[in-house]
């Protein structure tokens, strides 16, 4: 009898022994899940967590850069509830089925609310990002719920504080199994306002990114404040395919408006603004289609020369021998120091993580090489600069001489309706109004007194500066690669935006940025 007795408190023992391995093994499979939570063993729970709503990106107007749209979330208990009908509704029918058969509470995305039930809630959750999204190179992009890149990452703990989670909570019996009759606990979460405000114009934004360039960089900015409306880089990318903007050879993850590039004739803009404070504004010169600078000889893009040319016209033809006899005359540092004063050689700051690169200014020590200084003062050499710089000074050309700091973000708000922490432009006088007046003339010369300019907008005047920049690069033809550049503002008399079109590899800036120079104009005063 004791023999018996010891025996069946040994197979009691087993039997509770085995029962609480499995719970246990049931509470570690659940804890596993990643589309519920379970709580703790001394309590009974299970929590469905349908997504997260993170803070807003906006435009200078409140309007959404992200957040724009909602999509539709079921938290499903299977064994509950009819998969005929949640089929009928879900956006995957065979992800459906493998997740109602595996047994366990899901999560699963629907084309349409549904009937809820018990056993069945339905969410509305914002959705991060559009198919195409607005402004990609700008808002950047996710990974495992933090920022990676662009204002994401800048004002990571700004848009993820306080972010609320999208739930359902069931009651369950001690081993993890849900108790439909015991009810839920629903917390919806709306669409939170809380967020970054940057200075761009939405409308503005998508006419950039409609330009459709292969490789390149549009900008578009306030003249007075030196707030961006627009910035496009090309090629962009997807938020959803980052391996395969990895994987591009073109580097679609770069944004070209922060990254330095050969110059060109756009340069001769500041070559001009130091002949005007050196005194050379009556300076006349006979192009004859090359120069010679200490033995080495600089052509011309018109092989039988211009002729006599004054300033204006030297810049109306874009004549290189007309600005590298001229600038032989400089005092050398202080030509140098010009280019610096107007953002040469200096980086652009515009948030965490982005910032314009400083390019190449020629040290004063090389600019005393004749030939360095003749590079120098039509844009080729050493020299290298952003679209974001060339903007910045061009934006100073025409609002009478203030070198205003460019700026991407206008502020943050906790109500989606009023903007808080702004900040106002910084501006450092860098030309005199006299000059900048000279300036704006010339550049109005350069589109309305050239018969073949492709900058002439339809609907307004403009005034811009091209540029065909050598790379040193040849394509299989043997053919050297030229950058397309052009850049400008409008209206003409008034200026109120400066526009600056970088085109990779395009050639001619004539040919290829100016007509991207204009139609951006023209839509532009279609919109306001």
């Amino acid at each position: 009898m004791q023999k018996r007795a010891e025996h069946g408190v040994i197979a009691l023992t087993a039997v509770f022994f085995l029962l609480f391995t499995v719970l246990g093994l049931n509470y570690y499979r659940l804890a596993l899940k990643n589309d519920y939570i379970y709580s703790t063993a001394e309590s009974s729970f299970i929590t469905l967590n349908a997504g997260e709503s993170q803070g807003t990106i906006y435009d200078r107007n409140l309007q959404p850069l992200v957040n724009e749209e909602t999509e539709i979330i079921a938290a499903v208990v299977p064994g509950e509830t009819d998969i005929n009908e949640l089929a009928e509704l879900a956006k995957n029918k065979a992800e459906l089925y493998v997740k109602y058969l595996n047994g366990e509470p899901f999560t699963i995305r629907c084309i349409k609310k549904g009937k809820e039930s018990a056993a069945v809630t339905f969410f509305e959750i914002p959705l991060r990002y559009s198919e195409h999204q607005t402004a990609q190179h700008i808002v950047g992009y996710l990974s495992e719920n933090s920022g990676v890149s662009g204002i994401e990452h800048a004002y990571d703990r700004i848009l993820r504080e306080g972010n609320i989670s999208n739930t359902v909570t069931y009651s369950t019996d001690g081993f993890g199994n849900i108790l439909i009759g015991g009810g839920k606990s629903v917390v919806r979460s709306s669409k939170p306002l809380t967020g970054v405000v940057t200075t761009l114009d939405k409308d503005i934004q998508k006419i950039c990114e409609d330009c459709a360039i292969k490789k390149g960089a549009v900008i578009v900015t306030d003249v007075k404040t030196g707030e961006i409306l627009g910035l496009a880089s090309f090629p962009s990318y997807s938020w959803n395919n980052i391996d395969a903007a990895l994987e591009n050879e073109d580097s679609p993850l770069i944004n070209r408006v922060l990254y330095s590039y050969s110059v060109g004739s756009i340069f001769k803009l500041v070559t001009a603004l130091e002949g005007l404070n050196e005194g050379f504004s009556g300076f006349v010169y006979s192009c004859e289609g090359e120069i010679d600078i200490s033995g080495q000889g600089f052509r011309c893009h018109k092989a039988d020369g211009h002729g006599l040319q004054n300033m204006t016209e030297a810049m109306t033809n874009s004549c290189n021998t007309y600005f590298i006899c001229m600038s032989r005359n400089f005092d050398v540092a202080s030509f140098r120091q010009l280019a610096f004063d107007l953002g040469f050689g200096r980086e652009i700051h515009l948030c965490a993580g982005m910032t314009g690169a400083s390019g190449v200014l020629p040290t004063a020590e090389q600019l005393m090489i004749p030939a360095e200084l003749a590079n120098f003062s039509f844009g080729q050499g050493k020299l290298t600069a952003t679209p974001l710089q060339i903007n910045q000074l061009t934006a100073a050309i025409a609002n009478g001489g203030e070198l205003v700091l460019s700026s991407l973000i206008k502020g943050v708000t906790v109500d989606g309706k009023a903007i808080g922490n702004e900040k106002l432009p910084q501006s450092t006088r860098v030309m005199s109004e006299e000059a900048s007046d000279e300036l704006r003339k010339m550049m109005k010369a350069a589109v309305y007194k050239n018969k073949n300019s492709n900058a002439k907008p339809k609907n307004t005047l403009a005034a811009a500066k091209t540029s065909t920049a050598q790379t040193g690069r040849f394509d299989d033809e043997g053919e050297e690669e030229c950058n397309a550049w052009i850049t400008g503002f409008f209206p003409a008399n008034k200026p109120v935006y400066a526009v600056t079109v970088l085109v990779e590899d395009g050639g001619y800036g004539n040919d290829t940025a100016a007509p991207i120079f204009s139609n951006i104009i023209d839509s532009i005063t279609k919109l306001k």
